[in-house]
């Protein structure tokens, strides 16, 4: 199963949007345009469905619904989110999932959501699994804070809906949290593949983590040459630590951990164990940082290759910059989002839907430089000519 469209209204940057997604999709934008709000979306839906999760708790720790409200918005100032998913091998749609949910609290009040409306739908059975608001039956005060995703006696109807939603994984590997997590072992804040990494790791079955690492040795014989033997110790004190042999002048090489990895390393690491162990939905933060350009350029294509030869199919959204990415000639424009800036909120398109950037594709040139030169900032040239008094 896939992600099929996401609707979006008063979501962060975005008023209104709604786009068709791709079994392979690239999200780019300017700076502050949106990209990482985009797929905070469904991070967002993952962190109600997760266990120990819930509605108010992902509200919370993204600073309450005041962050999350669109700054754009005018007299409706509810928030909504749309997904629908389809068979990832097909055009046939299975379910649609809403959420709209509004502020309440204040004053000598908590401050927290309520939930307007969610919504199932199964186009299976072309009907409303479930369709709740305020008003429905046996609905009050108190269950109308809590969706369905995250009551398991309630949700045994749409329970794939669920199990998708907690499958969905996210990477922005950040290379000094990676390093530093030998120091702050048993963090218990979610950080997927940073803060967390090497725990995770820890926690894989034996045998699991042996097959990954000997798929992970075989891509990095070619990316990283100078590293043989990548594998997973634990020292003294129990801690993980990521370890291989670094080759160099002497016969035998010697032994590095994570502290001597480059940040490119770490993250390429990252990158290559998020795809391998995915069952779903994988969302990539700029995979491109720290990489060489010759790896950048392979990503796509190696992307693609991993979704071909998986048993169980995943989809991965990128949001990225890079030149090198998007320049791929294997990138068709249907897998292309841009984020432009508006006065009304950030505006989402496929890049199918621009008729001047399929002309510019059609004339023989790439993605990278039909759509890049759109999200360059107006003015940015006269960065340069700008004189600062000190």
């Amino acid at each position: 199963m896939i992600v099929r469209k996401i609707k979006l209204h008063n979501w962060k940057n975005f008023q209104n949007c709604e786009v068709n997604i791709t079994e392979r999709c690239f999200v780019i934008g300017a700076n502050a345009s949106g990209k990482s709000n985009f797929i905070d979306a469904l991070r967002f839906l993952r962190d109600i469905a997760k266990q120990s999760g819930g509605l108010q708790e992902a509200v919370e720790e993204r600073g309450g619904i005041t962050k999350i409200r669109c700054l754009a918005a005018r007299k409706q100032t509810n928030i909504s989110i749309t997904v629908e998913l389809g068979e990832d091998n097909s055009d046939k749609l299975l379910w649609k999932y809403h959420l709209d949910f509004s502020h309440t609290g204040g004053g000598i009040l908590k401050n927290q959501v309520i939930i307007k409306q969610e919504q199932v739908y199964s186009y299976i059975d072309k009907k409303n699994i479930l369709d709740r608001n305020p008003n429905s039956k046996n609905e009050d005060v108190e269950t109308i804070k809590y969706t369905h995703l995250e009551q398991v006696n309630t949700n045994r109807n749409f329970r794939d809906i669920v199990v998708f939603f907690q499958n969905i994984e996210y990477l922005n590997i950040i290379p000094q949290l990676v390093r530093e997590s030998s120091l702050m072992p048993g963090s218990k804040k979610e950080d997927f593949f940073g803060r967390n990494f090497l725990e995770r790791l820890s926690k894989l079955n034996e045998r699991t983590r042996n097959s990954y690492f000997k798929k992970i040795n075989e891509l990095l014989k070619l990316a990283v040459p100078q590293l043989e033997e990548l594998g997973f110790v634990k020292d003294n004190m129990g801690i993980p630590h990521l370890e291989a042999k670094y080759k160099h002048w002497r016969a035998k090489g010697s032994k590095q951990q994570e502290m001597q990895f480059s940040d490119g390393t770490l993250r390429l690491i990252g990158f290559l164990f998020a795809l391998i162990d995915s069952k779903g939905l994988i969302l990539l933060e700029e995979p491109e940082l720290n990489l060489h350009s010759a790896i950048i350029a392979q990503l796509p294509e190696f992307i693609s290759k991993i979704q071909r030869n998986r048993k169980g199919r995943i989809q991965v959204i990128i949001t990225t910059h890079s030149y090198d990415i998007l320049s791929n000639t294997g990138i068709s424009t249907d897998e292309v989002v841009l984020l432009e800036n508006t006065q009304e909120g950030t505006k989402a398109n496929i890049v199918t839907d621009l008729e001047d950037v399929k002309q510019v594709v059609n004339a023989g040139l790439t993605i990278a430089d039909a759509v890049l030169p759109k999200t360059k900032p107006e003015k940015i040239d006269s960065f340069s000519q700008l004189t600062l008094d000190f």
